[in-house]
C-alpha cells in the first residue's frame, strides 16, 4: 500500500469531499474558533461568560422583559439552560423577575439599571472584539461573504 492510496476515495464516506461538505466543515470551524476567542475574552476581561452575554443581550433588546419560555426560544436553547443563567445574572442583581400580569404562571424577566449599564459594556468590549477580528479582511470580500451568507440562511430557513 502507498501512501497515495491512504487518501484514495474508495475508503472515504459517500460525498466525504464534497463542496457542501468542505463548506459546513469550513463555517463551523469559523464559528467555533471566533465562539472560543469571545468565551476567553468574556472570561479574561469580564469574568463572565457569552451566556450571560447572550442572555443580556436578547433582554437588552425587549427593555418590557420576556418570559422564560420567550427567552429561550430567542436564545434556541432549553428552559433549564436559560434558568440556571438568570438565576446566575439574578443573583449578581443584573436581572429582575416579575409574575407575567397575562399569566401568574409565567415570569416576566428583565435586565436592572445595573444589568442595562453592564450590558452596554460589554457590548462595547464584544463589538471591538468583533472589528478587530476581521481588521485585516478586506471590506469587498466581508460584503460579498454576508451577501452570500444572507443568501444561505434564506434558504436553509426555508428548508425547515
Amino acid at each position: 500500500m502507498t501512501a497515495d492510496s491512504d487518501t484514495s476515495d474508495e475508503r472515504s464516506p459517500i460525498g466525504a469531499g464534497s463542496t457542501e461538505l468542505r463548506m459546513w466543515i469550513r463555517l463551523l470551524s469559523c464559528a467555533k474558533i471566533g465562539e472560543k476567542r469571545l468565551r476567553r475574552n468574556f472570561e479574561e476581561q469580564f469574568d463572565t461568560t457569552l451566556p450571560r452575554f447572550d442572555v443580556m443581550a436578547a433582554l437588552y433588546r425587549v427593555p418590557a422583559g420576556l418570559s422564560m419560555g420567550a427567552l429561550s426560544r430567542a436564545l434556541l436553547v432549553s428552559n433549564g439552560n436559560v434558568t440556571a443563567i438568570v438565576r446566575q445574572l439574578q443573583a449578581q442583581g443584573l436581572v429582575q423577575s416579575a409574575v407575567d400580569p397575562q399569566d401568574a404562571r409565567s415570569a416576566i424577566v428583565s435586565l436592572t439599571k445595573a444589568g442595562r449599564a453592564r450590558f452596554l459594556t460589554l457590548a462595547e468590549a464584544h463589538h471591538q472584539w468583533i472589528a478587530d477580528a476581521f481588521s485585516n479582511f478586506p471590506a469587498e470580500r466581508m460584503t460579498a461573504l454576508l451577501e452570500l451568507l444572507t443568501d444561505l440562511r434564506a434558504l436553509l430557513s426555508k428548508e425547515n
